[in-house]
């Protein structure tokens, strides 16, 4: 019997291999940003930013500021940009940490100037153009005013200007030649106009193996560090699925015909069946879609998911496969013996995507890590002295 209900075992190289597969797709001198958000796509942000590092990662990106902190306080020292919105009670410690930010709005540019000048340091910014994907940002015409604004704060850095393209296949279609053209005149009209900017980044995964902006500074992979790609384009190149996803049987029984399986009767046998129960539900990150549609593998050999997927327990139909004893691993993502469940098809068959896949694994589920190094750095404590005196400096004025 394992010592864990579920766990996932992720290989750190793999990690490593892949990176060197995306740069091997780049023009000489594009650099590199690991984007890790949601803790690194569920793979573990510390862990993962940590062999990125050691793989000569250029820079991380991330969703929040809590995401960005995190990795700070774990000894992250690589430039980070967060990638999302940041609240204004979140502005006194992205800049006491050197983060760099996304900048939306004439008023996020006041209150990070603001801070910047309390706190005597240089604030990065990176100006977010929204050519098409109607989330954040601001339209082209819009961005040349921001870009004045930000210029006239010499308490801030321009270092970059992006946009985010809405398609995410490896397909170069004619909307995203549309984000395209409008991100390159934006350029264009900034340096028309004097601004400076030093990096420019427009490639997610995707893009990035359709050649879609990758003439740019820098490209902003995410899912494809982890060894996946959306939709069907992972099997058309060589990348490395850097996580597995287990449990374990913890108890057999032997049914008749017509018994009922599960919350609401999903699943009635029609024949004496052999349930096995497996400690592990959608609170652990096995989608709901795959009530009664799934399957899993056991000794190296499929077994159906039956019946409705609860949220810690999930019931296989196991009487083809003799032999099957309490204790017994159980594939959710990943290859035992010749057969394998990639995340791609666990996502087509739950009806969603890859990505939630991955980011729904939930925190009961242990994370165990293979790589060459027996360990990474250990975190710094959470009162290190920049922390402190800012939580003392601002504690009065209600930012911290």
């Amino acid at each position: 019997m394992r010592p864990h209900r579920a766990w996932c075992e992720i290989d750190l190289e793999a990690i490593s291999v892949n990176l060197e597969t995306i740069r091997n797709q780049l023009p000489p001198g594009v650099r590199v940003m690991g984007v890790l958000k949601a803790d690194a796509y569920g793979h573990g942000a510390i862990p993962v930013a940590w062999q990125l590092v050691r793989s000569g990662i250029d820079m991380i990106g991330v969703g929040d500021s809590r995401e960005a902190l995190e990795l700070r306080r774990a000894g992250i020292g690589v430039p980070l940009l967060i990638l999302g919105a940041i609240v204004e009670g979140e502005i006194g410690r992205v800049v006491a940490y050197d983060i760099a930010t996304s900048i939306h709005s004439s008023e996020r540019i006041r209150h990070l100037a603001e801070e910047g000048h309390r706190q005597h340091r240089r604030v990065r910014v990176h100006l977010n153009v929204d050519t098409g994907m109607g989330r954040l940002g601001v339209g082209p015409a819009k961005a040349l005013e921001l870009a004045r604004e930000i210029a006239r704060q010499r308490i801030l850095h321009l270092e970059g200007l992006y946009t985010h393209l809405s398609s995410v296949t490896d397909v170069i279609d004619d909307f995203t030649e549309e984000q395209l053209r409008r991100f390159r005149e934006t350029v264009l009209t900034l340096a028309a106009e004097g601004i400076s900017v030093p990096v420019k980044h427009v490639s997610s995964s995707a893009a990035v193996f359709a050649e879609a902006g990758v003439e740019y500074d820098l490209v902003r992979p995410g899912l494809a560090l982890f060894g996946l790609l959306p939709g069907e384009t992972s099997s058309r190149h060589p990348l490395r699925p850097a996580l597995e996803f287990r449990t374990q049987i913890i108890f057999l029984k032997d049914v008749p015909e017509a018994s009922p399986v599960g919350y609401h009767r999903r699943f009635v046998t029609s024949r004496p069946t052999r349930l096995a129960t497996l400690p592990v539900g959608y609170n652990d990150g096995l989608p709901f879609g795959l009530s009664n549609v799934g399957r899993v593998l056991v000794r190296g050999r499929e077994a159906p998911i039956v019946g409705a997927i609860s949220m810690d327990y999930t019931t296989v139909d196991v009487t083809d496969l003799p032999g099957v004893q309490p204790g017994d691993a159980v594939t959710l993502i990943g290859q035992d013996g010749t057969h394998r469940i990639t995340a791609t098809e666990v996502a087509a068959a739950a009806h969603t995507i890859p990505y939630e896949v991955l980011c729904s694994i939930g925190k009961r589920v242990q994370r165990d890590y293979k790589t060459r190094e027996s360990t990474w750095p250990v975190p710094l404590d959470d009162s290190s002295p920049d922390d402190a005196s800012l939580r003392t400096e601002r504690a009065e004025e209600g930012a911290v």
